[in-house]
């Protein structure tokens, strides 16, 4: 049957629901589709969306976030395609829409990632169990650590240095840790910063996390050459993606800030 819903874009879509065949194009909705049990409906995936480690093996690659090939998408015949405003492009959107549904998340903040589970789980027929996902990520998240106002830079990047700012879901995150982050004040979503910038940050803390960059041991000596007495953190960057991964977040965070005071 021919179902109509909205997207996170207020763009009205029709699909077939529920959906047989469908392709993610952003690895935190492939890992919420796995979780919901969808792996037999999943026929493509981004080389970028790893997890379940053993499950995404069995859907085909269909390029990356930015670039897809749009012929094997083709062969694949999706009935569904899920995308995220962030991780894709609106032109690979557009082009795709022109021949497949395409449902666009948006995910920005801790709230909206409860939104994404809750509306894959309605337009997948797997309201259910996106429900019970959501509700223990919810449950969890109510003892996350509380870092008490500490002023903290989060680094995704070197040569520029590039930093996470306002409207993200690591912002988000952050701040429900009870982090302040100074660079919310910057232009953009990713502001690159230069080493002024984190001197006259005030800062607390320094997290450097391991990708998109991948920040290791050296990189905190370098950081310590002008920001001699802020210490730097090495933060795995998986526990801020949103979808199943929350459910690992409460732990390892308790784990890292768990002492901070």
């Amino acid at each position: 049957m021919i179902k109509t819903t909205k997207d996170h874009l207020d763009r009205l879509i029709d699909y077939e629901y529920p959906p047989k065949r469908i392709i993610s194009l952003c690895p935190g909705i492939t890992d919420t589709l796995y979780s919901l049990r969808l792996e037999t409906e999943i026929v493509g995936r981004t080389k970028y969306c790893l997890y379940p480690k053993e499950q995404v093996m069995n859907a085909a690659i269909i390029g990356g976030t930015k670039k897809v090939k749009l012929d094997v998408i083709h062969e694949l015949k999706p009935d569904l395609i899920f995308a995220e405003k962030e991780e894709n492009t609106k032109e690979m959107v557009e082009e795709l829409e022109k021949h497949f549904p395409v449902f666009v998340a948006e995910v920005q903040s801790v709230n909206e990632a409860y939104r994404m589970i809750h509306d894959v789980g309605a337009v997948t027929d797997r309201a259910e169990i996106a429900d019970r996902l959501e509700n223990t990520i919810r449950s969890q998240f109510q003892s996350l650590p509380n870092a008490k106002g500490k002023r903290a830079a989060y680094v995704i990047w070197r040569k520029p240095y590039m930093v996470v700012g306002k409207n993200t879901y690591i912002n988000s995150l952050l701040e429900r840790m009870g982090f302040i982050n100074p660079f919310t004040a910057y232009n953009g979503r990713y502001p690159s910063v230069s080493i002024e910038d984190f001197q006259h940050a005030k800062l607390d803390y320094v997290l450097l996390a391991s990708e998109p960059f991948p920040f290791q041991e050296k990189h905190q000596m370098e950081f310590a050459e002008f920001l001699p007495n802020i210490p730097s953190i090495l933060v795995d960057g998986e526990m801020f993606w949103y979808g199943p991964r929350m459910l690992e977040a409460t732990r390892y965070f308790k784990n890292i800030f768990g002492t901070i005071n």
